[in-house]
């Protein structure tokens, strides 16, 4: 109980370093102001392979190999794999290990699974029960769009509020032995549903949580949000920024301009018609472990909070009627 501060943060007495990071990004993401931080683009969504599975499968596999192969570390090394997806029974995920042939903790945790974790493997190394830890997620706009909306080549008609989901891929390798920013503590968020039913406005339903986490967050530390260099959340898109930004400020937590969300930073959204923004597992894991990975190494970033959000609803409990529940984590890293 000695690291737990407040109700829901986790401060981590021997905080362990990101080594390396491996992202993947689609060929749309190439297109965004991001690109010179991501490891690969695609050139083809479906990566030469038969189906949209298989393509987000192969780019989770790529991404964990570069986050090994930039830490010249072998799976044999690794004692944890932690991943999840947006697909039925996070098969991405599942088939992924397979190839790894590292022992495998499976992970739900929607859009908030990198932040999800990045904050459970911080948890297990620094609680000395795994020395290294490879933690990743993926999404695919065809395969994510094909369970949960339409099939993209339906042509269904986009409203102005939607978001794009990203594809692409990201994993960050955890450990003691080398040099990189550190993950020093996490808030895990408490599940919200304030009764949004549209599953087309995810930014809607997801701002309630991310409020909730980050101001418990900063409830349980004491930090004052501006010792942060950035604040970021996973994929609010820019209406659930602004509806984020409003609630906290409502509770008298007046976030300033270190305060974005990845789903609006990955793509150029006067360019690229993506709507309110980006959605997606891949859009924090891209933006985090490409974009913001790097300006650590150019320490151009010394303190940043990501707070990776998640709608937890599924196919099944939408057709039944369901509200849509939500959850935000996040985790703290410095230089």
């Amino acid at each position: 109980m000695g690291k737990k501060t407040g109700k829901q943060t986790y401060q981590f007495g021997n905080p362990p370093i990101i080594l390396s990071t491996g992202t993947v990004a689609g060929p749309f993401e190439g297109l965004g102001p991001l690109h010179e931080d991501f490891d690969e683009i695609l050139t083809d969504p479906r990566n030469n392979e038969k189906t949209f599975e298989q393509a987000e499968r192969s780019m989770l596999t790529k991404a964990c190999q570069l986050a090994l192969d930039h830490a010249s570390c072998s799976t044999a090394e690794v004692d944890l794999f932690l991943a999840g997806d947006l697909l039925n029974q996070i098969i991405s995920a599942n088939f992924t290990a397979i190839t790894l042939g590292i022992p495998f903790l499976g992970l739900y945790g929607a859009c908030s699974t990198a932040a999800l974790g990045l904050g459970l493997g911080a948890m297990l190394l620094d609680g000395g029960f795994a020395g290294t830890v490879l933690a990743a997620t993926s999404s695919h706009n065809s395969t994510a769009e094909r369970q949960y909306r339409y099939p993209t080549e339906y042509g269904g008609q986009r409203r102005p509020y939607q978001q794009w989901t990203v594809t692409g891929a990201g994993a960050a390798l955890l450990g003691y032995n080398g040099t990189g920013p550190r993950v020093t503590a996490v808030t895990f968020g408490k599940v919200i549903d304030l009764g949004s039913t549209d599953p087309l406005n995810m930014g809607a339903a997801m701002a309630p949580a991310a409020a909730d986490t980050i101001f418990q967050h900063f409830q349980d530390t004491g930090w004052d949000p501006n010792a942060f260099d950035l604040i970021v959340t996973g994929d609010l898109g820019k209406i659930g920024l602004d509806l984020c930004r409003g609630e906290l400020a409502e509770n008298g937590l007046t976030l300033g301009e270190n305060f974005n969300d990845c789903g609006v930073m990955i793509y150029d959204l006067k360019k690229q018609d993506v709507h309110a923004g980006a959605s997606g597992c891949a859009a924090s894991a891209l933006v985090t472990y490409g974009h913001l990975y790097k300006k650590f190494q150019k320490k151009e970033l010394q303190h940043l909070l990501l707070v990776g959000t998640g709608a937890l609803h599924s196919t099944t409990s939408f057709q039944q009627g369901e509200n849509i529940p939500c959850v935000a984590h996040a985790v703290r890293i410095e230089a």
